[in-house]
């Protein structure tokens, strides 16, 4: 539990786009109309659920999304709730180490753009 960005795993049979896409579709609500990799993998490690319990490793591609508007339609299955935030707001915010780095760099390489 805590602040994080969509985020999900390939089903079998499916390319990394139909993942994509299909993911934001189901914790947005939305189609992305751009999708941005950002050529960065990693592997992290996490407690499951009870802090005695042995890490699960996780690995990770980096991508961003353009989505055609701010309306948001969660999956309360998914999500609790959703936030649209300055970068300043979310790095606070978001609860994993992880996922503060990953926004850092998302924000560096489209900086430039601003």
């Amino acid at each position: 539990k805590g602040w994080e960005f969509p985020k999900g795993g390939i089903e079998k049979g499916e390319t990394i786009n139909q993942g994509l896409f299909r993911e934001l579709k189901e914790e947005t609500g939305q189609t992305p109309i751009k999708i941005k990799n950002h050529k960065i993998e990693g592997k992290y490690s996490y407690k499951k659920s009870l802090p005695n319990r042995e890490e699960t490793g996780q690995t990770f591609s980096l991508y961003s999304a353009e989505l055609k508007n701010k309306e948001i339609k969660i999956d309360k299955h998914e999500h609790s709730d959703y936030q649209w935030l300055s970068f300043d707001k979310a790095i606070k915010k978001l609860t994993w180490p992880n996922q503060r780095k990953c926004l850092r760099v998302v924000d560096k390489k489209i900086s430039i753009y601003k």
